[in-house]
């Protein structure tokens, strides 16, 4: 199944069954629970991220290509930060360049966003999957500046400014992807690509990070784990590349789609 999450013309939120013919159906109820499909058209007036998180775990140096690209030590154990759900924007709809709290080194990351379906709880790296509801694109935006000089050594400031973390444009469910590590993933800035690998170079696949994630932790539905990015980053390009207004950037996985946004700059209040 392909959910996607959107606004009707009285604003009213639902979720819409995107089918392999490009119709999109209206959804009583959730892909969290009990659902149906009206086979109504979906009215979509605004389309909204697949999936409102209540928590965003992200994983850094998850793939070897980009510890080496960063000439850093490949992880013990997974690297793990977290995104404030406010930074979360919906396909198509900008990424903000600070300015209140100014960053001029705002950074690209192409991510397979996983996300937890039902409660998970020191789960088996072999049941993992179970627990795992489906998989969309993410943008793990970064400001460079605040993740890496003026952070306090925490990367939380860096990463969760609002409109960071753009997700969608649907909720491709696992049946659809059983080997969530077999994936090819690509960022497009401005029609060049700039990261092109796949998903199994990840350290730490998928099932390992729900494990190592659920360990003496209740991860609640509604999860959303970001699960590292590939080599070819802005910051670890010659001279750098950054974001700017005017740039348009793609993140495309293979079986999910491609997500966009456009940048703009942060206006004053």
């Amino acid at each position: 199944m392909r959910f996607l999450r959107y606004l009707d013309a009285d604003s009213r939120e639902h979720y819409a069954l995107e089918h392999p013919d490009g119709r999109r159906t209206r959804v009583e109820g959730s892909p969290f629970g009990e659902y149906s499909d009206t086979g109504e058209p979906a009215d979509i007036a605004r389309l909204l991220a697949p999936v409102s998180p209540v928590d965003i775990f992200c994983i850094g140096l998850n793939y070897r290509r980009h510890a080496e690209e960063g000439n850093l030590p490949i992880p013990e154990h997974p690297v793990v930060f977290m995104k404030n759900t406010g930074s979360v924007q919906a396909p198509d709809e900008p990424i903000v360049l600070p300015r209140r709290l100014r960053s001029d080194r705002v950074d690209y990351e192409c991510e397979l966003a996983v996300v937890i379906g039902r409660p998970c709880h020191n789960v088996r790296r072999e049941q993992a999957l179970r627990y795992v509801l489906g998989y969309t694109c993410a943008n793990d935006v970064s400001a460079r500046d605040w993740q890496l000089q003026w952070g306090g050594g925490q990367w939380c400031r860096g990463k969760t400014f609002a409109t960071f973390c753009p997700l969608g444009p649907v909720l491709v469910t696992g049946d659809e992807i059983p080997d969530p590590n077999r994936l090819r993933l690509r960022t497009i800035l401005n029609g060049q690509v700039m990261q092109d690998w796949t998903t199994e170079d990840m350290i730490f696949d998928v099932p390992t990070l729900v494990e190592f994630l659920s360990g003496s932790t209740r991860l609640r539905p509604g999860t959303v784990i970001l699960t590292g990015t590939p080599h070819g980053v802005g910051a670890a390009r010659r001279p750098p590349v950054y974001l700017k207004t005017g740039d348009v950037v793609s993140i495309e996985i293979e079986r999910i789609g491609t997500l966009t946004n456009p940048v703009v700059e942060e206006q004053p209040e």
